[in-house]
């Protein structure tokens, strides 16, 4: 089918809504109506030619009492019926009955197409329709001899031919339709379909390296989020004429829309497929195909979509230290962010890959850039790339051009994984810049404004076969993308002095200071006695001043023991000042053994804990002062505290090593760090933009000089004009 054609079929179809259910449905709920109905007269036309023989092995059967009707497949020539005496075209021919009859011919539909016809909640509007009274106008557009929905020529109003729809071009129809739908009610960016250009690179990319290992027998093709089914039918077609027909290919996918399951499920009835395959439910949280395997996967899978509402069958205490426990296999090596799942599809097929076949597996999945590099060393997205890329899968990622996709503009990024690299990629991994091979569209498609020609997709697949280093080609070997992330501490330097003021401000808890000071200006000692009858003016205080306190805070800061613990705390502070100098001491260390002795030798009832606390109370960080020390090991090496405020993190190569970079990068500037080796982690991500960076020498201060010079000429005057006006 030609472009013209399926635009004019989807514009025909598109005016339905204005024309009909303008006033009666809001704008959203169009596609309500649309979607199925386009749907059904598919069905429909498809049926009509054993439509009477269909009716009479229908009656034959209720006369025997044979419920199982599944032998009218072999009457239609596809794995579904309707066993009323209705079609779309002759419903019209009862105006007066038409919602009824249109409810009868609805239920005569086989079980398959029930579940299709559940999954648009149709009937939901069957009574808005009748209300309103559009049915008749509604059934009469969509039969209209102007556009043909069949397999079979057909002429129009005009006798004019009106070449088939096949089942291919009735795919893009329904994308195309969605697509329109989606542009019109603003969905989110990561719910988009792939444009059949990208879908064409992803299925020459998964299998031209390998067509010359698929030998007769049947492969299976899965995506774990196959909205209308798009992929699996352009990746069935391609393979199928890669490799001469030679080869069977059965295709498997599953949806959480109930809406796209629907139109996938119906394609894949009228192709003739097995559309048992066709999963309903998130892959994420009810695995479809559990006990399977796959030849090749490909998907877009949503990105930069909460999984919320898959957490609890996937993960128990998700992010909480030590207890937490990934429940779901697939995902035992790590978890992303809560709001971003796309990772989660990305492991799902990889755990579904075959590792005792020749071929293997392989995958061509579709990220947007956050998959190559967000989260840190440790994290969930970190540990997945890591896990991907030490294991070898990693063959390829591909950029693609900007606004190429019909929702979204942000960049996107093709990746290729397979578990039987030819030699020469084993241990490494090929990047290809594409984000400039493309064609500008002469109309924009929503946000897409150009598109990949089969020239582009023949240049990135032979750039891919060939494998070598491009200006847009790069490859390296696995480590190059990884990384020890080390933390570096410096150590805490404090100055103590005990002051009146620093002294005074013991009264308070150091995380409610101003709450209390204030409280304490205004009541005095009367805190002491019962803090709590001073609650409403309390609140009112910081109701007025906007003050959000923590509900922990809050009770502490009308906790009658609290504040009877700080009076106690600065009353054995001013004991302790009565022994020691009020002059500023640089050596913490000094100056908590000199309290520890006064303390004892003067026989003050001042806990070791209080002590600490005190002192801290009249601290401050001082980079002048002496180190603190946390405490002396068996062997008689210093640790000293660490100063979090100082505290930096470097990403140091992997093929670097770790003590020769921190001599070099750090100990020649702050000659005290030192690492935190428990808690150096590996971590791996891929940054486009570094690897491909182009430098661009800047312009020469002549230049510059001379472009201001020219600027000013342009301008003279202008000023005084505007002054003078």
């Amino acid at each position: 089918m030609n472009n013209k054609v399926h635009n004019q079929i989807v514009s025909f179809i598109w005016s339905i809504a204005d024309d009909v259910l303008r006033d009666v449905f809001v704008r959203g709920k169009y596609r309500d109506i649309i979607l199925p109905f386009t749907v059904l007269r598919r069905l429909d036309v498809l049926l009509v030619g054993t439509k009477e023989k269909v009716i009479e092995a229908s009656l034959f059967m209720d006369n025997q009492n044979i419920d199982d009707k599944s032998a009218l497949q072999n009457i239609t020539g596809y794995p579904f019926w309707n066993t009323s005496k209705f079609t779309l075209d002759n419903l019209l021919n009862d105006a007066y009955n038409i919602n009824s009859n249109l409810g009868a011919y609805l239920d005569g539909y086989s079980p398959n197409i029930q579940e299709i016809i559940s999954k648009f909640k149709l009937r939901n509007q069957l009574q808005t329709m009748r209300e309103a009274e559009i049915t008749f106008a509604l059934i009469d557009k969509f039969t209209s001899k102007e556009i043909n929905l069949s397999t079979k020529e057909a002429k129009n109003s005009k006798g004019n031919i009106l070449p088939p729809l096949t089942n291919h071009g009735m795919g893009y129809v329904f994308e195309e339709l969605i697509r329109k739908f989606n542009e019109e009610n603003n969905e989110e960016a990561g719910e988009h379909f792939t444009p059949r250009e990208i879908i064409r690179l992803m299925t020459h990319l998964l299998f031209t390296p390998v067509k010359d290992s698929i030998k007769k027998g049947a492969y299976l093709i899965y995506d774990p989020a196959c909205g209308s089914g798009g992929m699996l039918t352009e990746a069935e077609q391609y393979a199928l004429e890669l490799t001469e027909r030679k080869a069977n290919f059965l295709l498997y996918g599953q949806e959480v829309n109930p809406e796209t399951y629907a139109i996938c499920t119906s394609d894949m009835l009228i192709k003739g497929e097995n559309a048992n395959n066709i999963k309903y439910g998130s892959t994420l949280s009810k695995d479809g195909f559990s006990h399977l395997h796959f030849d090749f996967m490909l998907s877009n899978p949503p990105y930069g979509k909460t999984w919320k509402l898959d957490e609890d069958s996937i993960v128990i205490d998700r992010g909480k230290k030590d207890n937490e426990i990934i429940k779901d296999p697939r995902f035992q090596i790590g978890l992303p962010t809560i709001s971003d799942g796309q990772l989660l599809f990305l492991m799902n097929m990889i755990s579904k890959i075959k590792f005792d076949t020749k071929l293997g597996s392989r995958i061509a999945s579709v990220h947007n850039g956050s998959a190559l590099f967000t989260g840190e060393a440790g994290s969930g997205e970190s540990e997945i790339r890591k896990y991907i890329i030490e294991s070898d899968l990693l063959e390829c990622i591909i950029a693609l051009p900007l606004n190429i996709f019909y929702n979204t503009g942000i960049p996107t990024y093709v990746w290729i994984i397979s578990n039987k690299k030819t030699d020469n990629r084993k241990g490494k991994v090929q990047l290809i810049n594409a984000i400039n091979l493309y064609e500008k569209l002469r109309k924009n498609l929503g946000k897409k404004n150009c598109e990949m020609t089969k020239e582009h997709i023949k240049e990135i697949t032979n750039l891919y076969l060939n494998f070598v280093e491009t200006d847009i080609s790069k490859i390296y070997p696995n480590e190059f993308f990884g990384y020890n992330r080390i933390i570096v501490e410096r150590p805490l330097r404090l100055s103590s002095k005990f002051t009146s003021k620093a002294i005074q401000n013991i009264r308070y808890d150091k995380n409610l200071i101003n709450e209390m000071q204030w409280i304490y200006s205004q009541f005095g000692d009367e805190v002491y006695k019962k803090v709590n009858k001073f609650k409403s003016e309390i609140e009112n205080y910081l109701n007025k001043n906007e003050i959000k306190l923590k509900p922990n805070d809050k009770t502490r800061l009308l906790k009658q023991e609290n504040w009877d613990m700080h009076l106690k705390l600065m009353q054995k502070a001013m004991l302790l000042a009565n022994f020691i100098s009020d002059k500023q001491h640089n050596d913490y260390n000094h100056l908590t053994n000199l309290v520890r002795e006064i303390v004892k030798s003067k026989k003050l009832q001042i806990e070791p804990t209080e002590q600490k606390y005190i002192l801290e109370r009249i601290s401050w960080k001082n980079e002048n002062a002496e180190r603190v020390i946390k405490k002396i090991d068996g062997n008689g090496a210093i640790i000293y505290e660490t100063d979090s405020d100082l505290r930096d993190i470097e990403k140091v190569p992997l093929d670097q090593d770790i003590n020769h970079f921190f001599i070099r990068e750090v100990l020649q500037h702050v000659p005290d760090a030192w690492i935190d080796e428990n808690r150096t982690l590996k971590g791996y991500e891929i940054s486009f933009t570094r690897y491909f960076h182009n430098y661009e020498e800047p312009r020469s201060l002549k230049t510059i000089i001379k472009d201001i010079i020219k600027i000013e000429r342009e301008t003279e005057g202008i000023l005084h004009k505007i002054i003078k006006e």
